[in-house]
């Protein structure tokens, strides 16, 4: 039973202090930590960025930069930065190659799985028909929470190790994804992009089919996912 219909935004603290440092060792004074720094959460990753000798973190507004400094961390407003965001964040650069390894891991889980036949429809509109005896699942996570509607029929998740694509439509709070003949038990994990396995650099191919930036991709899901940590 699944109780929430909301993915997760799954924030790796090592994965973080790693890429701090090396966003920091490649040059540059001021970190981008705007949107609750891209979706990832301000204070810890202000946190990490200033420990690993970043000067400085350029936020929103004057009162986020006041609060920041309550914690001794050094916060401007209006300025350019010039840490590089993609190592920092470990993000796809705009070659689509992780320089460091991402900080954040966007998951969903099944939900239920159901046995399509030849010509069989998902989704409304049905704009996508099996061509062959198949299971697909429905997934938590949708374009409400930044599983943007143009990756229905053109993105793949990861699902035990595995690339599977994104079928049909996707809706308000659900996706569903062909296993391709395979089966996986309600509550299986489904990485849409991030981690260690073949979904790292999902986000170059989302930004090719929606035509938005990695930071616009991350932020929206990271700001509207249930955030975790994990070490």
């Amino acid at each position: 039973m699944i109780s929430s219909a909301l993915p997760r935004a799954v924030i790796s603290r090592s994965a973080l202090t790693a890429s701090a440092a090396a966003a920091v060792a490649a040059g540059g004074r001021v970190a981008d930590l705007r949107s609750d720094a891209w979706g990832h959460g301000i204070l810890s990753v202000a946190h990490a960025v200033t420990m690993a000798g970043a000067e400085a973190v350029l936020v929103d507004s004057a009162s986020q930069a006041e609060a920041l400094s309550l914690e001794g961390i050094g916060a401007v407003v209006g300025i350019e930065p010039d840490i590089d965001s993609a190592r920092l964040y470990g993000l796809p650069d705009d070659d689509g190659v992780l320089l460091t390894d991402p900080v954040m891991r966007l998951a969903g889980r099944v939900m239920s799985t159901k046995r399509l036949r030849p010509g069989d429809a998902v989704s409304y509109g049905y704009t996508h028909r099996a061509t062959a005896h198949t299971v697909v699942a429905l997934v938590t996570g949708g374009y409400a929470q930044g599983i943007v509607r143009a990756l229905g029929n053109s993105a793949h998740v990861e699902v035990d190790g595995r690339e599977r694509p994104i079928v049909g439509r996707v809706a308000m709070d659900v996706c569903v994804v062909d296993l391709q003949g395979e089966d996986v038990p309600v509550g299986t994990e489904v990485t849409y992009f991030g981690g260690r396995g073949p979904a790292g650099p999902a986000l170059a191919g989302w930004r090719s089919v929606t035509g938005l930036s990695v930071a616009e991709l991350v932020t929206v899901a990271g700001s509207h996912a249930e955030r975790e940590w994990e070490s």
